[in-house]
């Protein structure tokens, strides 16, 4: 079967997602993904969003966090005040995994989604955190969605708007923020994790078509990419549910 890039996006991060695992998530490709795994992957998996709703049936695909459907089914609609003591919670957070797009990455997985350029004189203005400098902050795990591109992977970012393993090495952990950080990050062109102890972005795998020396060329810093493997396809069964199951009015992959 035929795939696009962001259908291939959608199941590699939500291979990512284990059952079990309590998934934060905002909107677009990241909710996209929490549902695919949830219906695919991670069936025992539950979703709660910054807004306050927990484990909703998600029957269609809201358009943004706010949207009244992600508060269909679920378990609980509670405030945002109490989904982010939740997803803090030292017990009943040790199990969430945040979902997160970026406008600029660098190589120890640090993010930025204030501005480029100066803070003061911008070039360009985006939103800003949200909750991504919480989610980074304080859940075990996140998976970053990006685009492979040099001036998003960059040597040294703008802003830094979101933790990741600050300068590598211990230095997360020296700054006072607890264990955890980004697993994986996922792009329209591979698979990207970090070294367990230097914590510096390597090539993990690369999609089908898609070779180490492409995505190369495609980042802005040094990157290993010796260890990197080819990523499998979509199969049929995750392509056949994800487009009817989870997208049937192929609002994200269209």
């Amino acid at each position: 079967m035929q795939y696009s890039s962001r259908e291939m996006m959608t199941i590699a991060a939500a291979r990512e997602i284990d059952d079990g695992a309590t998934v934060f998530c905002g909107t677009g490709l990241s909710m996209l993904a929490a549902v695919a795994a949830k219906k695919i992957t991670a069936p025992n998996s539950v979703i709660f969003f910054e807004t306050g709703a927990i484990d909703s049936r998600l029957e269609e695909i809201p358009m943004a966090v706010a949207d009244p459907r992600v508060m269909h089914g679920a378990c609980i609609n509670t405030s945002m005040l109490e989904a982010f003591a939740f997803m803090q919670n030292r017990s009943t957070g040790k199990n969430v995994i945040g979902i997160l797009g970026a406008a600029q990455i660098d190589p120890y997985g640090n993010l930025n989604t204030t501005c480029i350029g100066s803070y003061s004189k911008p070039k360009v203005r985006f939103p800003g955190s949200g909750g991504g400098c919480d989610v980074t902050s304080f859940v075990p795990k996140s998976i970053i969605f990006m685009q492979q591109e040099k001036r998003k992977f960059v040597e040294r970012l703008d802003y830094m708007t979101s933790p990741g393993y600050l300068s590598g090495g211990n230095s997360r952990e020296q700054a006072g923020l607890p264990g955890g950080g980004p697993g994986a990050v996922v792009t329209n062109m591979g698979i990207l994790r970090f070294d367990p102890d230097s914590k510096r972005m390597y090539l993990s795998g690369c999609y089908q078509g898609i070779t180490p020396e492409m995505i190369e060329a495609k980042t802005g810093f040094v990157i290993e990419t010796s260890q990197a493997i080819p990523v499998p396809p979509p199969t049929a069964e995750e392509l056949t549910i994800l487009r009817t199951r989870c997208d049937p009015q192929r609002l994200i992959c269209n």
